[in-house]
This record gives structure tokens, C-alpha cells and sequence, in this order.
């Protein structure tokens, strides 16, 4: 997509992952600040935090207190090594001075198979998660954002839990740099009409996400924190990629 004509017509889709945090783990082709124009973001899928459901913690502090009275007991999975859920966990992990034993996954989907199954105890992870905490085969305890999660909004954040930790997975459109200003204005404009549209807020509520809107230069700037905040848990944890 970064070798495409930048005239509007070919378009990057992507999750923040590769843009925020691949650059700190591999040697890429591209320059995702120099090569990519980000366009907007058009949604932020909330991070929830759940344990198993015979795990005997009922909130955060609980589930601090547990790990530093049983060291190293706690383990997590992910998606793999250096994911996004990856990064999220080890963040949480950084910010509450805990440690955990992190199992990874090739996929979230055998992850949270263990985790049903009693083999992990807990992770951090999005929409699979969702229908096992209604049916209470996982609990909740925090959602890893700076604001309450429309779909639990009796769930704390995880700053209103005691620890000052929040991601966010920002989904949005890229173009190829060079593309014209006016194009990535009007791109800008369709996409942040098409998501604040009632079909398209009914669409994500139904993945537990929400629309975000912001200007090219805002998403930028969005962009660039969580690539600042990403790379220095990935230094801090010593997240290397085999």
C-alpha cells in the first residue's frame, strides 16, 4: 500500500498494532511516520481485563494482592509474543510492579480456550471475551481505557481500580504519503460521518467498540503516544521476537 499511487483510491485499514507497535520489535520496509498519512481513526476497541472465574480475586487491588502474596503463580496469555494484548498485559504488569509468567499463543482463540479451561489464570483481551463474561465463565474486573466501557459501565477503569494504566487499541485508515491534502480531508469527512452514523455506532456496539473521530493531525498525534508508550514497555519487559 506504501508503494501505491497517493491518489486516494488504494487505502491502508489496520489496527494499531502494526503501526504503533511493530516498528520496536521488527526491522520493517517502511517507515510507517514517513510512508503512511494517517487519514482517521474510526474506532477504539475496549481492552478488558478478566480472570478465570475460580481465581479468588473480585476486583484489581485483589488481583495485585494475590500476585505479590503468591509469586510467581500468575500466568497470562496473549496472541503472541509482542502483540497487542501482549503489550497491554506487560503494561498492566509494569504499572501495578507485579510480575507474571506470560504464555503465548499463535491466536487469542486458543488463549481464552485455556483460560475457559482453567490453565491460565488471567489476560487481557476484546470482543472474544465478552459472551464468557455474561455467562460469568470469566470475570471482569477492569477495562483497560481512560473512560467506562458503554457495554459495562459498571466496570471500573483501571485508573479508577488503583492503577494508572490504559491503552488504546485505535483502529483507523492510512494512505500512501504524498497523497493530496484535499483527499485526505474528504476522506476524513466520509469516514467520520459513516461512524457517527446510527448504523454504524449500532455495528460496533455489537464487538463492544466505539467510534473515535479526530483530524488527520489529531490521529497522528494519537498515533504517535501509543508509539511512544508501547516502546517503552516493550524495552522495559525486554520483548524481543524470535
Amino acid at each position: 500500500m506504501a508503494k501505491a499511487a497517493p491518489d486516494g483510491y488504494t487505502l491502508l485499514y489496520s489496527s494499531g498494532g502494526p503501526i504503533t507497535i511493530s516498528r520496536h520489535l521488527y526491522k520493517l520496509s517502511i517507515d510507517v511516520t514517513r510512508d503512511l498519512v494517517p487519514v482517521a481513526p474510526v474506532t477504539s476497541v475496549t481492552m478488558l481485563l478478566v480472570v478465570r472465574a475460580s481465581l479468588p480475586v473480585r476486583n484489581v487491588g485483589e488481583l495485585i494482592a494475590y500476585a505479590r502474596a503468591n509469586p510467581g503463580k500468575l500466568s497470562y496469555g496473549s496472541g503472541g509474543v509482542g502483540s497487542g494484548l501482549h503489550i497491554a498485559a506487560e503494561m498492566f504488569l509494569h504499572t501495578a510492579k507485579i510480575q507474571a509468567t506470560h504464555v503465548p499463543y499463535k491466536g487469542t482463540a486458543l488463549a481464552l480456550t485455556d483460560m475457559l479451561g482453567n490453565r491460565l489464570d488471567f489476560m487481557i483481551d476484546t470482543a472474544p471475551v465478552i459472551p464468557h463474561i455474561k455467562t460469568g465463565r470469566l470475570r471482569l474486573l477492569a477495562v483497560a481505557r481512560t473512560t467506562r466501557s458503554a457495554m459495562f459501565p459498571d466496570t471500573p477503569t483501571m485508573a479508577e481500580a488503583g492503577t494508572d494504566m490504559s491503552i488504546e487499541s485505535v483502529h483507523g485508515v492510512y494512505a500512501p504519503a504524498g497523497t493530496p491534502r484535499e483527499i485526505v480531508l474528504r476522506l476524513n469527512r466520509e469516514l467520520t460521518r459513516v461512524m457517527q452514523s446510527a448504523e454504524g455506532r449500532a455495528a460496533l456496539a455489537l464487538i463492544g467498540a466505539e467510534p473515535v473521530t479526530a483530524s488527520p493531525e489529531e490521529f497522528a498525534a494519537m498515533q504517535q503516544r501509543e508509539s511512544e508508550r508501547s516502546g517503552a514497555i516493550v524495552r522495559a519487559a525486554n520483548i524481543r521476537v524470535e
